[in-house]
C-alpha cells in the first residue's frame, strides 16, 4: 500500500503520526485489519483514528462503537479523545466487551427478559451461586468442584451455546449439562447475571430482534476494535452481527501476540476477518518506539518460526543499542542468586528498581527469586498475583505442616479441617468450638467431646493428623510430599481445571524445603547437611512465615517488578530479566505436544517469548540453569530452543557457551560460576575442583559458602545428586 497522501490530509490531529500510521487514520470508509507491532502506538491510532472522523463529519460522536479488553484502556481512550475535541466522550460508546454490552441490555431490559435493576456477579459471585446450586440438589461438590463447573459454564457460553445445545457424550456430561441448566433457570430466578452471560444474552438480543438489530446496525456505521487478537468466537460473531447492516470495521491487533488461548481468545479471527470481509486495507504498524534495534531483531528473529501469522518487522531508529545477555547457571538458586548481583550492579549504574522487571513463565518460579531477594533485602512487588508463601494453596499447605508441629495451632486447624472438603459443615464447627470453650483446650482436643455424624467426621480428620505426624521421621522435602498427597491437597487441585498452576505452586514448596535444608540445615556424620525432623520443620515454618511478612515493596516504593510473562502483557521496562529459559519450563512441556484446533501450543508458546522480549526498552537479559528442583529432586534441563533461535551476533555470553554446534546440537555444558564468599569456604578447595567423598563418591564443587567451621561446599555427585557439605565434619579430599 501506498503511503504517499494529499495536502488535503493536513491538520493538526496528524501531526507526529508517521506514514503507515497516517494512512491508517485517515483510510477513507472500509474495513481495515491494522496489524500493530508491539510499541508502535496502536493507541494513537486508534484514538486519532475516531478524532478523525469525528472531526471531518464522515461520523458524529453516537454514531460510533469501539470496544477494547479493559476498562483501564478504555478510560485512556476517553482522556486522550477529550484532548483532542471538544466533545463529551462521556457520551459514546467507548467501553470493554461487557461494559458495552451491559450498556445495551440496560436500555433493553424487557426485550432481553432481564428485570430493569438485574445484577452482574463477578467471578467470586457465580462460584458462590453455583455452591449454592449444588448444595439445594444435594449434589457433591467433590464430584463437580463449583470452581470447574463455573469454567465448564463459561466456556460453553463463550461458544455461544446454552445447555440445550451442549452435546452430552457420556453421563458424566449430561450431569454437568443438566447443572448448567439449572445454573441458567437459578440465575434468571434471581434476576443476575455472569459476565459470560451478559456477552451471549447481548448476542441473543440482537439476534432475534431484527428491528432492534437493524437500528443499531444503522446507528454505529464506525465500529472500532482493540487487541483483536484477543476476542473470542462469540465476540467476533457479536461484532459481525453489529457490521452487518453495512458498517466499516476497523480493527487494531498483532497475531504476533496472541497468548491467551487458554481464557478462548482465538487468533484465527484476525484470518476469518480478513478473509470473510474481503479486507483490502491491511496495514502494518512496524515501526517502534520502545526498544533498541537488538532487541527488536532478537524478537523478529523468534516470531518469524511461526508458520501461521500475518507477518510483520519491527524496526526502529532508536538505533541497535546493548546486545543481549544470555547467562547460564548451575541451578536454579544460582541463577536467582546471579540476578541479584546483577540488580545490585545496575543500582550502582543509575537503574532504579522500579524500571527493572524479572519475568518468568510460571507463578512458582517467583519463589527461588523472591528467596534471593530476602536474602538480599532488596524489595520487590509481584505484579498481578500474590508472592509465593501468600498463596492460597501454599497457605493450606503450610497449615497442614503447622498441625504436624503443634496440633493446638487452631488458626490452622481452622484453614483446614474442611479443605479439601470432607462434609464437616458449619454446625459440627460450632459444636466444636464451643467444647473447646468449655473445656478451655484447642479445637483438636475437643474433637472427642462432639458426637453424632458430625463427630465422626472431625475424628477421620484428627486420625488424618495423626497419620501425618507418624511420617514426621522422613525428610523434610519428603514430609512435604507425603502431606500434600494424604491431605488431598494435590488431588483436589488435579480435579480443577485450571488447577495445573496450583500444583506447579505446591511442587515448588517441596523445592523450598529442600533448599531451605540444603541452606540451614545441620550436618549429619557424613557431612551431609540434612537436619532433624523437629528443627527442620520448626526452623522451615518460622522460615516461611519470615518470607511472606517480608519485602513486599509498599505502593509507591522503588521496587523490582516481579511477573509472569502473561502478567507482563502492556507493560515496558528499561532492563528485563527473563528467567528459565528452558525447554519444558520455557516452552512449557504441555506445549510441546499440545495442540488447540488445529494450532499448535508451541506457536503460542513462542509469541509469548516474543511478547517477553519486547517488554525491555535498553537491556535485555536471558538467563537458564543447567538443574532445577522438581519435587524436590534435581533435574538436568536442556536450554530452551528459543534461545538457538536468537542470531549470535546479537548477544554478549556472560558464561561460557554450551558446545559449538548450538544448544539442540550440544551434548556437554560448561559450568562457570560466580563465586560468593567463596575465597573463604576452606583454601584447600575452589569451586569447579573434583573431590572424593567416602560416601558418595566423586563430584565437582559448584558453590561454597562461609568460613572456619562455618565453612560449607556444595558437590554434583552425579547419581548421588547434589549434597551441601560442611568441610569441618565431611571427609572430602582433592580428586
Amino acid at each position: 500500500m501506498s503511503y504517499n497522501l494529499p495536502a488535503m490530509f493536513m491538520n493538526p490531529l496528524l501531526d507526529h503520526l508517521n506514514a503507515p500510521q497516517l494512512a491508517a487514520v485517515t483510510l477513507p470508509p472500509a474495513h481495515a485489519l491494522i496489524l500493530a507491532g508491539a510499541g508502535s502506538g496502536k493507541t494513537r491510532v486508534l484514538t486519532t483514528r475516531i478524532a478523525w472522523l469525528i472531526s471531518t463529519g464522515q461520523v458524529s460522536p453516537p454514531g460510533l462503537l469501539a470496544v477494547t479488553f479493559t476498562n483501564k484502556a478504555a478510560k485512556e481512550m476517553q482522556t486522550r479523545l477529550a484532548s483532542m475535541l471538544p466533545i463529551n466522550v462521556r457520551g459514546m460508546w467507548i467501553g470493554t466487551f461487557h461494559g458495552l454490552c451491559n450498556r445495551l441490555l440496560r436500555a433493553h431490559y424487557r426485550d432481553a427478559g432481564l428485570p430493569q435493576l438485574f445484577q452482574i456477579l463477578d467471578s467470586a459471585d457465580q462460584q458462590a451461586s453455583v455452591k449454592r446450586l449444588l448444595k439445594s440438589l444435594n449434589v457433591d461438590d467433590e464430584k463437580f468442584p463449583p470452581r470447574e463447573l463455573c469454567h465448564f459454564i463459561n466456556a460453553q457460553r463463550e461458544q455461544g451455546m446454552r445447555a440445550a445445545a451442549v452435546e452430552a457424550y457420556d453421563d458424566w456430561a449430561r450431569k454437568r449439562i443438566g447443572l448448567y441448566e439449572a445454573y441458567e433457570a437459578q440465575c434468571q430466578r434471581e434476576g443476575v447475571v455472569d459476565f459470560a452471560e451478559l456477552l451471549l444474552r447481548s448476542y441473543e438480543l440482537l439476534e432475534r430482534n431484527e428491528p432492534l438489530r437493524r437500528h443499531y446496525q444503522e446507528r454505529f456505521r464506525h465500529v472500532l476494535v482493540d487487541e483483536f487478537q484477543d476476542t473470542n468466537k462469540l465476540q467476533y460473531r457479536w461484532l459481525k452481527l453489529l457490521a452487518g447492516g453495512g458498517a466499516h470495521l476497523f480493527c487494531v491487533g498483532d497475531d504476533d501476540q496472541s497468548i491467551y488461548a487458554f481464557r478462548g481468545a482465538d487468533v484465527g479471527n484476525m484470518g476469518d476477518f480478513e478473509r470473510e470481509f474481503k479486507v483490502a486495507n491491511m496495514i502494518r504498524l512496524e515501526q517502534n518506539y520502545r526498544s533498541h534495534g537488538n532487541i527488536l531483531d532478537a524478537a523478529n528473529a523468534i516470531i518469524k518460526n511461526n508458520p501461521q501469522r500475518l507477518g510483520k518487522n519491527l524496526w526502529t531508529e532508536a538505533g541497535s543499542g546493548e546486545p543481549i545477555r544470555i547467562y547460564e547457571s548451575y541451578s536454579d538458586g544460582d541463577e536467582a542468586r546471579w540476578i541479584v548481583e546483577e540488580v545490585k550492579a545496575l543500582q550502582r549504574d543509575g537503574h532504579t528498581r522500579a524500571e527493572i522487571a524479572l519475568l518468568y513463565r510460571s507463578n512458582a518460579q517467583s519463589r527461588a527469586l523472591e528467596h534471593a531477594l530476602f536474602n538480599a533485602g532488596l524489595p520487590y512487588r509481584v505484579y498481578g498475583g500474590l508472592r509465593f508463601f501468600e498463596r492460597a494453596e501454599i497457605k493450606h499447605a503450610l497449615a497442614y505442616l503447622r498441625l504436624i508441629a503443634n496440633t493446638d495451632d487452631d488458626t490452622a486447624f481452622a484453614r483446614v479441617v474442611n479443605f479439601p472438603a470432607r462434609g464437616i459443615g458449619a454446625r459440627s464447627l460450632e459444636n466444636l468450638q464451643d467444647a473447646a470453650r468449655a473445656a478451655n483446650s484447642s479445637l483438636h482436643s475437643a474433637i472427642p467431646q462432639v458426637f453424632g455424624a458430625g463427630g465422626a467426621k472431625l475424628a477421620a480428620f484428627a486420625q488424618l493428623i495423626v497419620t501425618l505426624r507418624d511420617a514426621a521421621h522422613l525428610p523434610l522435602p519428603e514430609l512435604v510430599d507425603h502431606v500434600l498427597e494424604l491431605s488431598g491437597l494435590r488431588s483436589h487441585y488435579q480435579n480443577e481445571k485450571e488447577g495445573q498452576e496450583r500444583l506447579d505452586n505446591l511442587d515448588e514448596l517441596i523445592n523450598a524445603a529442600a533448599s531451605f535444608v540444603a541452606e540451614e540445615g545441620t550436618p549429619n556424620q557424613d557431612g551431609e547437611i540434612t537436619g532433624e525432623f523437629g528443627n527442620d520443620l520448626s526452623s522451615f515454618l518460622a522460615h516461611a512465615s519470615l518470607e511472606a511478612g517480608e519485602h513486599q515493596a509498599g505502593e509507591g516504593d522503588d521496587a523490582l517488578q516481579l511477573m509472569t510473562v502473561h502478567s507482563a502483557k502492556g507493560l515496558e521496562f528499561n532492563v528485563v530479566f527473563i528467567s528459565g529459559l528452558e525447554d519444558g519450563l520455557f516452552p512449557h512441556e504441555n506445549s510441546l505436544s499440545e495442540t488447540r484446533d488445529g494450532k499448535s501450543g508451541l506457536e503460542e508458546e513462542r509469541r509469548l517469548m516474543y511478547v517477553a522480549v519486547t517488554r525491555a526498552r535498553q537491556r535485555l537479559y536471558l538467563s537458564f540453569a543447567q538443574t532445577r528442583m522438581l519435587h524436590g529432586q534435581t533435574r538436568y534441563n536442556l536450554p530452551s530452543r528459543f534461545l538457538d533461535e536468537v542470531p549470535q551476533e546479537l548477544v554478549k555470553w556472560l558464561t561460557p557457551r554450551a558446545g559449538k554446534g548450538g544448544f539442540a546440537a550440544s551434548t556437554t555444558t560448561t559450568y562457570a560460576a560466580t563465586p560468593r564468599r567463596s575465597e573463604s569456604a576452606g583454601s584447600a578447595f575452589r569451586i569447579g575442583q573434583s573431590v572424593m567423598h567416602t560416601k558418595f563418591g566423586l563430584g565437582v564443587i559448584v558453590n561454597a559458602e562461609g568460613g572456619g567451621t562455618d565453612a560449607r561446599v556444595q558437590v554434583n555427585f552425579g547419581h548421588a545428586g547434589m549434597k551441601w557439605l560442611a568441610l569441618s565434619v565431611a571427609k572430602l579430599e582433592a580428586a
